[in-house]
């Protein structure tokens, strides 16, 4: 009987063992697909990752796929843009038809300065009708000038610097601040309209970088918005195009550009004064210059500072 009985209980642990086999080659072969499944990284890249490096990463916006509503989206906002440009080009031509008569040799001149040369000529020839012909020659400058910022298309300061030599100074400071506030005006609305998804899509990590540094600043954000311009940490068409993806709001884009770009504009217009002396357009910015700038715009910053500051002490 207790032979039987021996037997019966090797019998079973046999097969307790073979169930136990058998379940952790189960496990590990779940293992396997599972750890297949996952993205491998290198056993050197995972020792150079200390934890803060891969929370960084973890936490870094990345582009993400669209789907096909948003890219059926996306092609409406790029004929809808299409259409506005041209559009707007049928405008320039406007002014093109309605300027006074030209001969051959100054026609050639008159286009969008692409370089201080061009600037040189065009500035010739305009100055020649700017008496017979003042508001026609003003149209034509404002409108060309709207056009640039309007679809952030670089060559504005080529136009500033000719304001200067054209008109004097308060007219040209203003004409300037004028054209640069309705151009990004427009362009932030262009961009509100038919441009979120390509920003967020384009840019995520540039936007999401600056949309932290718009919340830090949200209760002086005017000020903020003078530093920007002020500076060149940020460049104005990426300013224009993504301020209302991050919610600044359009009066103070307005208004913050147009009172941001008047110091730089000063620069400009006194570059102007001497435009046909000059072989460059770094010219226009020399040391002194550019420090009066840098203390403008940290004085501009201040105030946001220091109003952070006290809330954050009030707070603690």
């Amino acid at each position: 009987m207790s032979c039987c009985t021996g037997v019966a209980m090797s019998a079973d642990e046999g097969i307790t063992m073979r169930n136990g086999r058998t379940k952790a080659l189960q496990e590990h072969s779940l293992d396997q697909v599972a750890t297949s499944l996952l993205p491998q990284v290198p056993p050197q890249e995972q020792q150079d990752l200390n934890p803060q490096q891969q929370q960084q990463q973890q936490a870094t916006p990345q582009k993400q796929a669209m789907s096909a509503d948003e890219k059926k989206a996306t092609k409406k906002s790029l004929v809808i843009v299409a259409g506005i440009f041209v559009a707007s080009l049928v405008t320039m031509c406007y002014v093109y038809a309605i300027f006074p008569e030209l001969n051959a040799s100054e026609k050639q001149h008159l286009k969008i300065p692409r370089d201080i040369q061009d600037a040189k000529m065009l500035a010739k020839v305009l100055d020649r009708y700017k008496d017979m012909y003042y508001f026609e020659v003003m149209f034509g400058v404002v409108v060309a000038y709207v056009f640039l910022q309007t679809f952030a298309i670089p060559g504005s300061l080529f136009l500033s610097i000719l304001l200067g030599f054209l008109y004097k100074f308060p007219i040209a400071l203003f004409l300037i601040c004028f054209c640069s506030a309705l151009g990004a005006t427009l362009c932030y609305t262009l961009s509100n309209l038919v441009g979120r998804r390509l920003i967020r899509h384009f840019w995520p990590k540039k936007t999401s970088e600056w949309s932290k540094h718009v919340e830090e600043y949200r209760d002086s954000l005017f000020n903020y918005m003078l530093f920007l311009r002020m500076t060149p940490i940020l460049p104005n068409w990426f300013i224009n195009l993504a301020s209302p993806v991050i919610g600044v709001p359009l009066h103070i884009f307005a208004l913050g550009t147009f009172c941001g770009v008047a110091p730089p504009s000063v620069i400009a217009i006194q570059a102007g004064k001497t435009l046909q002396k000059m072989t460059s357009s770094s010219e226009a910015f020399s040391w002194t210059s550019m420090g009066i700038l840098m203390a403008c715009a940290c004085a501009s910053l201040l105030p946001g500072l220091l109003k952070n500051k006290f809330k954050h002490k009030k707070e603690a």
